[in-house]
């Protein structure tokens, strides 16, 4: 671990968002946030992880607030209480979290699998009316092939079926 002097302010205020919501019900507003957080909009993923292992991720691929310190608020929430895959964070947990924030850039339609490179794009699989997304640089994700598939499986899109295809690149905080 880096350390929480060294935390960029995306997770600094992450951090602070889960511990107060754990420990009190309640979040820091948005205005409390570093001020580099209230200009721009986008979306952003909000990941825990708990010893090295993924503990919750929660994110918009679009902005549904008004700035990203809304967005990480929301998400840093939902990743600690609302992943179906894990229980809600408890406040012992607290002190073993590690955070990372990504800040997605517009996503771009591809026409072909080898217009991907997992660890500078995300990827974004639809068909009709279902879609996976998976983050860049994810440990034990090294092909496009893996990359679609996992993504496919995510949105429960049989390999079978036709997909559209995007991707997108973020700024990781940590």
């Amino acid at each position: 671990m880096g350390g929480k002097e060294q935390e960029s302010p995306y997770v600094e205020f992450a951090r602070r968002v889960v511990e107060s919501y754990v420990r009190e019900g309640s979040t820091p507003p948005a205005s409390e946030a570093p001020v580099e957080l209230q200009g721009k909009k986008a979306g952003v993923f909000v990941s825990l992880k708990k010893r090295g292992a993924l503990r919750g991720c929660i994110g918009t691929i679009h902005p549904l607030a008004d700035n990203v310190a809304e967005e990480i608020r929301s998400n840093a929430v939902s990743s600690a209480t609302t992943d179906s895959r894990f229980p809600p964070v408890t406040a012992k947990e607290l002190d073993d979290l590690e955070y990372s924030v990504d800040v997605l850039e517009e996503a771009e339609d591809i026409e072909d699998i080898g217009e991907l490179d997992p660890s500078v794009y995300g990827v974004i699989v639809r068909s009709g009316g279902r879609s996976g997304l998976l983050l860049p640089d994810l440990e034990g994700v090294d092909t496009p092939e893996e990359q679609v598939r996992i993504s496919m499986m995510k949105a429960g899109i049989r390999p079978d079926e036709p997909v559209s295809l995007q991707r997108f690149k973020v700024s990781r905080y940590k």
